[in-house]
């Protein structure tokens, strides 16, 4: 077995065994509490001093830092065909059994990401990070249309500063990181490792604006930011360091600030959409739910099929007046009207801020995986397109083996001349079989084989990874139209398949006693409802398995459902006297709202 097979053959257990990260508890969905937020214990902030944890991540890097235990097969298990090396190299469980460790198994194995001796903390591998540079390219040309402009602040805020807004401090008080230490020398007064940045821009914008003439302010940034949470951490999904860009603008009027909040809504969902084949549901956050701070929240909410629940895919917010009324960020009225020498009054201005998340490469791999590993979405795939040269044997002249390859060169330079990314598989020592594996667990969305037959018969065989098995032919002088059509059928496909699941899972309910079993079918409910938060807290709690009698889900029988958003597209109106879902409510509904077990 060469030094490749062995790494891969034995990566599964090098991820339980590691010790750098733990079992991803958190995709069976257990609910974890937050850290307590009035803890000062920095991790790492004292080299000299064994860093403090949290109880339950202490008990979690000392459960994965020991050799996991086989699991006892069962009798199904037993009884199956030992699996040949190809599969053993593979995704050796699956998604449907276990789709924390498939999960874990599919994105190392697939070289989207790395664990680093930092829980929470991951190196984006090529594979990944590319897919962040599509989504970059795809938005920056949206943004700059709406005169958004790119720019950039620090890493590190001001205790002061990031306490001069309560009520938003307090949304991400248990998560945020402090440097207390600069070098050997303690630092007078500790800064924070920026969780969000309304609070280290908006002093700047208070300078920036000085007349309504300066409105709109668009600034938008990519960049990282830390949330020290103490949950089980989930590569993409939920993680201490992350990805993402946050836009902050400055409008003169709440119609203009509505109206940029809903666009960038829109492009949020056709990253989803148009790029990544993830469907999604745009609505509007409860007051329970929406953004610290905010004076609305609108969302994408996406559905993971697998475990039955929602997962909030981006958000746009408007602020209104609430920071820059903290910030003093004011313009003098143009429309008023004034006598020579009175001075004009001050308005504040309407503020949105909106982001978008690495997170989102997290979902696409849940929703689009199955048990041979990754599909990638052709339209974000660093490889659209393998060519593997097949048919060839230890009996093979070299000149006819060269022959070959130069052929196969031929189809690749043709590919890229339409740009169409193509990688040729010329490795010795690996067998097709093995190619062909290695490939599909990449996820790469088409394969191409060519060998003498198929030069003699001037065609290539074409195997689309969204369809097992799926086998097809295209002349080799029609492959620089038929590829990219191929490619873009792939992408509509793989939507159509993920839109038609959700669509499936949404369910409309109008009696309680209907809400939990719907739920526990792994599905999202679609409930009337009196929007109060009140009821929605109600709700949660009568969803979750501490309700005596109530069934839940095994696998997270802690969960209740929390309201996901108010659907913008309503199934339905509202009937004349419909009650609230809530049967302890007793207040008419006024929407339908979606609900389910959430991430």
């Amino acid at each position: 077995m060469s030094t490749e097979e062995k790494r891969r053959s034995t990566g599964g257990k090098r991820m339980s065994q590691s010790g750098i990260e733990p079992k991803m508890e958190a995709i069976q969905l257990t609910e974890d509490k937050p850290a307590d937020s009035s803890s000062t214990t920095v991790e790492g902030g004292q080299p000299t001093e064994k860093p403090k944890k949290q109880d339950k991540e202490r008990r979690d890097q000392k459960s994965a830092a020991k050799p996991a235990k086989p699991a006892k097969p069962t009798q199904q298990q037993s009884s199956k065909k030992k699996m040949d090396e190809p599969t053993l190299i593979g995704i050796t469980c699956s998604k449907a059994e276990d789709l924390s460790e498939w999960y874990q198994q599919v994105i190392l194995k697939g070289e989207m990401l790395e664990f680093t001796d930092i829980p929470g903390c991951y190196i984006y591998q090529p594979a990944s990070y590319r897919i962040w540079e599509f989504i970059q390219a795809f938005f920056n040309d949206r943004i700059r249309k709406m005169k958004v402009k790119n720019c950039y602040f620090p890493l590190f805020i001001t205790e002061a500063n990031l306490q001069r807004e309560k009520d938003h401090i307090e949304g991400f008080a248990a998560e945020v990181a402090w440097v207390t230490h600069g070098g050997k020398n303690k630092l007078e007064k500790r800064l924070a490792v920026r969780p969000t940045s309304e609070t280290a821009m908006y002093s700047f914008y208070a300078k920036k604006i000085r007349s309504h003439r300066d409105l709109p302010l668009k600034l938008n940034q990519w960049n990282n930011v830390v949330r020290w949470e103490f949950k089980h951490p989930m590569p993409f999904l939920r993680s201490r360091e992350f990805l993402w860009q946050e836009g902050h603008t400055a409008h003169m009027t709440e119609e203009e600030a509505g109206k940029e909040v809903l666009e960038i809504l829109d492009h949020y969902a056709a990253i989803y959409e148009d790029l990544l084949a993830v469907p999604v549901i745009k609505g509007r956050k409860t007051k329970e739910e929406q953004f610290p701070g905010a004076h609305y929240t609108t969302t994408l909410e996406g559905f993971i099929p697998s475990v039955g629940r929602g997962i909030q895919a981006a958000t746009s917010h408007c602020l209104g007046q609430h920071f820059a009324k903290m910030f003093d960020i004011t313009v003098e009225d143009p429309n008023q009207q004034i006598k020579d020498g009175q001075a004009r009054d001050k308005l504040h201005v309407w503020q949105n801020s909106w982001g978008f998340t690495t997170r989102s490469i997290g979902v696409m791999v849940l929703i689009h995986g199955d048990d041979k590993g990754l599909i990638t979405p052709p339209r974000v795939a660093e490889v659209q397109v393998v060519i593997i040269p097949v048919g060839v044997t230890a009996k093979m002249a070299d000149a006819d083996k060269q022959n070959l390859y130069d052929e196969v060169d031929k189809l690749r330079q043709t590919l890229e001349d339409v740009d169409v990314r193509v990688e040729c598989d010329y490795r010795e020592g690996y067998n097709v079989g093995y190619k062909f594996n290695d490939w599909e667990m990449k996820g790469v969305p088409l394969r191409l084989e060519f060998g003498p037959k198929d030069a003699a018969k001037g065609i290539v065989t074409t195997s689309r990874r969204d369809q097992s098995g799926s086998k097809g032919e295209i002349p080799v002088t029609d492959i620089a139209t038929e590829v990219p059509k191929l490619l873009e059928t792939i992408q509509k496909d793989m939507f159509q398949k993920a839109s038609d699941e959700y669509a499936a899972h949404r369910k409309v309910v109008r009696g309680w006693a209907d809400f939990v079993p719907t739920l526990n079918e792994k599905n999202l409910v679609l409930a009337p409802s009196c929007t109060t938060e009140e009821c929605e807290k109600q709700i949660k709690k009568d969803s979750a398995g501490n309700v005596e009698g109530q069934e839940v889900d095994e696998k997270a029988p802690s969960m209740g459902a929390k309201t996901l958003c108010i659907p913008f597209e309503q199934p339905e109106g509202i009937e004349e006297g419909q009650k609230c879902i809530n049967p302890k409510c007793e207040e008419k509904a006024v929407k339908w709202v979606l609900y389910g077990r959430s991430y």
